[in-house]
């Protein structure tokens, strides 16, 4: 192509781009733009997107196009291993022409995929400085090999991949503040309404059971009243992380509002619910909390399950009749599990 025309191509191209970006949040519709572009402009034979993990310092392969493109989607690359860890760890652009020449190529990935690399070229995806991941591309399809141009326009690409990762974090993190309960970090009563929802439209279609455990705390004033909101707020934060922490992958725990919980449980029968109704109420019971704040507090817990559909067939009428199971303990004696439609369970 000569210059004049893959300029104005490329012109082209960053024009699509930026309306793209202005246009939508969708990630997928900017990243699909940039794999149509990259596959238009430097035909490589394979080529990927890797993204950083930074909780594993690692970079694991979002999205691979072209030859062992699935074998890829398995691969984890540590900072500073092989060329695509090398340039994510230095911020720097590099064109590898001959791997076999270069001591920083990592041939293990190669031996796992069946591929043979020959020549790289491989930039950084950052966001003001700070790295996102890495583009690369692998062994170029036309005659020559990659050139300074070929960077150039991959860096340019990399730009705008890192404002649509960007802004698609932005997006998740506003979406999980909308969900999110601030004082426990669990789900909040809205995000019930919806999962719910989803739940029953799941179990409709695969006859599947589904259960709701309501736990409110017993006396959970008398906490305030002693030791201030503070450590109250604290104390729902904790048994709020104990809870998720005994939850399966596939469940969700909510604070349903002031001192009351709510565990969904996918795919359980009421049978089994009741199994971890009593578990978290041992739990709550037996625990100690606030050890960390130099306090030693005890609290118990009324808990009451009804289950989708042998108690109810409604998001409404499965609510109240958890809640009213709940409501039966905590008007009784307390710190006790109750079930729908059969009472307040013995010891």
């Amino acid at each position: 192509m000569p210059l004049d025309q893959r300029e104005a191509g490329q012109l082209a191209v960053f024009q699509e781009l930026g309306k793209a970006l202005t246009s939508s949040l969708q990630l997928d519709q900017v990243l699909s733009t940039i794999m149509e572009k990259i596959d238009e402009f430097l035909r490589p034979d394979t080529w990927s997107l890797l993204l950083l993990d930074e909780s594993r310092q690692e970079l694991y392969f979002e999205l691979a196009v072209g030859k062992a493109s699935q074998a890829l989607k398995d691969v984890r690359v540590k900072m500073g291993q092989g060329i695509a860890g090398w340039v994510a760890q230095h911020g720097e652009a590099v064109i590898v022409p001959d791997v076999s020449k270069d001591t920083r190529f990592f041939s293990k990935v190669d031996e796992k995929t069946k591929m043979e690399t020959q020549s790289i070229v491989a930039v950084p995806v950052k966001f003001r400085d700070n790295c996102l991941g890495v583009i690369e591309l692998i062994n170029t399809v036309g005659p020559h090999g990659f050139d300074q141009r070929d960077m150039s326009l991959l860096e340019a690409l990399a730009d705008f991949a890192a404002i649509a990762l960007e802004n698609a974090r932005h997006v998740k993190r506003i979406h999980e503040l909308t969900i999110t309960d601030d004082c426990t970090c669990l789900y909040n009563a809205r995000h019930l309404n919806v999962i719910l929802e989803t739940e029953i439209y799941r179990s409709q279609r695969y006859n599947y059971e589904f259960s709701l455990v309501f736990l409110d705390l017993d006396h959970f004033k008398l906490v305030n009243d002693t030791h201030g909101h503070l450590m109250g707020s604290k104390l729902l934060a904790e048994i709020g992380q104990v809870i998720k922490n005994h939850c399966r992958l596939i469940d969700f725990a909510f604070r349903y509002g002031g001192d009351e919980f709510v565990v969904l449980l996918p795919q359980t029968s009421k049978d089994n619910a009741l199994v971890v109704a009593r578990r978290l109420h041992k739990l709550i019971r037996e625990t100690i909390w606030l050890k960390g704040e130099g306090l030693d507090v005890h609290i118990t817990v009324s808990v009451g399950v009804a289950a989708y559909p042998a108690d109810s067939k409604t998001k409404v009428g499965l609510l109240h009749l958890a809640d009213e199971a709940m409501y039966l303990v905590k008007n009784t004696n307390r710190d006790s599990v109750a079930a729908a439609n059969v009472g307040i369970l013995k010891e």
